[in-house]
């Protein structure tokens, strides 16, 4: 009646709310769990599934800082795995992830509904599965609502206040600025945010801002308080729990599992305050 869980992410941001879930979820099954943190080296994660291993858990779960594809776990077969806001190639493996695309399209199609018609991306590098997966989502929605996607308005950069400062001056720059932005992050948002207060820009008046992530230190403390996408990471746990007690009752569990995300509507984008699914 024991689970490992092994993480990748030494900061904490993305994987302590799933760790509760998790744990909630498994205390109520009266299962226990041991937590490891492997911090992205290969050689320590092997010497934690090697010590659960010898404590004969009933099965292990992994999570990362990023939602990105990773090898498989390297543990005999009749030991249950299931990889939380990660994933593997083998299509034999079990996977619970956030959809990100689906919380990008959320996103875009309530700024599309509020009567915006040129709605900005800013992001972070396109080499995160994340970013290709809300870019996806943004385009999706923009095309369903049928509006253009104006060229430059989809920024890839890095995951910082100060490129979402800079992404503003360049979009600023044109004839026609925007007059929404989709964020593919809060931190993102919080420097857009900055960045057009500085110049004069009214959020939510001129230009409506959602981010991603729902990250409530900075969120709250945005200005104007920040529309954004919550991917439930909670919740995911709790389901990722539920996915474990099944596997080790014996149910047969595969494949990649998607999430959805909701929208917590703050003050940035024009609309009342409210979460929608």
């Amino acid at each position: 009646m024991t689970v490992g869980l092994i993480s990748t992410d030494s900061f904490g941001r993305f994987t302590i709310p799933i760790m509760q879930g998790i744990e909630e979820r498994l205390s109520d099954g009266g299962v226990a769990v041991f937590m490891c943190n492997a911090t992205d080296d290969p050689a320590r994660e092997a010497r934690h599934v090697e010590q659960l291993l010898c404590k004969r858990v009933d099965g292990i779960i992994v999570t990362a800082r990023r939602a990105d594809r990773r090898p498989r776990l390297k543990c005999p077969g009749d030991i249950p795995v299931i990889y939380a806001f990660s994933h593997v190639g083998d299509p034999d493996a079990c996977c619970v992830l956030p959809d990100d695309a689906g919380g990008a399209a959320m996103a875009v199609r309530h700024l599309a509904e509020l009567g915006r018609e040129r709605i900005a991306h800013i992001t972070g590098p396109e080499r995160f599965e994340a970013v290709a997966l809300r870019r996806d989502g943004y385009r999706k929605a923009l095309a369903e609502a049928g509006l253009a996607e104006p060229r430059g308005f989809y920024r890839p950069g890095v995951w910082s206040e100060s490129w979402g400062r800079a992404a503003v001056a360049e979009l600023f720059n044109s004839r026609r600025p925007p007059d929404a932005i989709f964020c593919g992050n809060d931190q993102i948002a919080r420097g857009v945010a900055d960045a057009l207060r500085e110049r004069g820009v009214r959020a939510p008046d001129d230009v409506a801002l959602v981010g991603f992530d729902n990250w409530e230190i900075i969120a709250g403390a945005t200005r104007p308080p920040l529309t954004s996408v919550d991917m439930n990471l909670v919740e995911l746990g709790r389901e990722t729990g539920t996915r474990m007690l099944n596997l080790i009752a014996g149910a047969q569990l595969a494949g990649v599992d998607r999430l959805p995300c909701s929208l917590v509507v703050r003050q940035s984008c024009g609309a009342k305050g409210a979460q929608a699914g």
